[in-house]
């Protein structure tokens, strides 16, 4: 391992031992911001497995509190040059709110928006900023309320990590840079999140099966009137909604022949697909 890698595990090591100090849950992530150890059930098809049989590589599911397990992940990962920090757990059940600026989007103007719309201010809290220029604000959810995790649910750009999932912790290293704090938020408490955000932040409640096929059809058709340079996004898109709405594995392949039908192969509709349920919090 070249010594800048080296140098940005010990960093990650002491930035992750410090955010679980404060009380969040952290796992070692690779340059890539995902989880730097494998799944010991990679090669076993046997049912899901969330951690139960103690050994790493269960993603979110292996993210501590407890300084000793945090350093063992990381003598495992020894690659880690990252940290990721669990969503929705106690004691601050935190929602990360990413606002995105790639793809032509302006996420914090449309986050302004929605607030004037809802009658809502985000209150200062920690801001974490990324190396493509976005941000992610951490807020607190209610003990007894589970937000799911979304992309562009919201408006474009707006993605939520809530229950299983998790956000890059300021101090990680990544391929494409490093994540910081905002200057004067981070010894901040992660402020709770405003009731009429949290409000849209929850999915809508469930409708009849019967009541459900148009908005199937809806996506489906949605996807199909893609034109080149948005296919992927628009596919995505559907296919979070979705998934959040209990449709995804009845809509996948619906999806993926649409998607097919604009000019998608077959394997780039189906990596999307799977991408929307990770996103989503759903096996694919």
């Amino acid at each position: 391992m070249a010594t800048t890698d080296r140098q940005a595990t010990t960093l990650a090591l002491a930035h992750a031992l410090s955010a679980a100090e404060r009380g969040l849950a952290v796992l070692p992530l690779s340059r890539t911001k995902l989880p730097a150890l494998r799944s010991p059930h990679h090669d076993d098809p046997g049912p899901a497995c969330h951690g139960e049989c103690g050994r790493f590589g269960h993603g979110v599911y292996d993210a501590s509190t407890d300084p000793a397990r945090v350093r063992e992940m990381f003598a495992a990962a020894p690659w880690a040059t990252g940290y990721g920090i669990a969503c929705g757990l106690p004691p601050y059940h935190l929602i990360g709110v990413d606002l995105d600026t790639k793809s032509g989007t302006d996420a914090p103007a449309a986050l302004r928006e929605l607030g004037l719309r809802h009658l809502f201010t985000v209150p200062d809290t920690v801001v974490v900023l990324t190396p493509s220029g976005g941000r992610h604000l951490w807020l607190t959810g209610p003990p007894d309320v589970v937000v799911p995790n979304s992309a562009s649910r919201l408006a474009p750009g707006i993605d939520i990590r809530g229950a299983g999932g998790y956000l890059v912790g300021p101090g990680s290293r990544t391929a494409h840079g490093a994540y910081g704090t905002l200057p004067g938020t981070a010894q901040l408490p992660p402020a709770a999140c405003p009731p009429a955000l949290l409000r849209l932040l929850l999915p809508p409640p469930r409708t009849p099966h019967r009541a459900l096929a148009d908005p199937g059809h809806g996506l489906v058709h949605f996807v199909l009137t893609a034109h080149e340079g948005q296919r992927n996004t628009r596919l995505f898109w559907a296919a979070c909604r979705a998934y959040e709405n209990g449709l995804g594995p009845a809509l996948a392949t619906p999806l993926a022949e649409a998607a097919r039908r604009t000019g998608l192969t077959e394997q780039e509709a189906r990596a999307t697909i799977a991408s929307a349920a990770r996103m989503t919090g759903h096996r694919p």
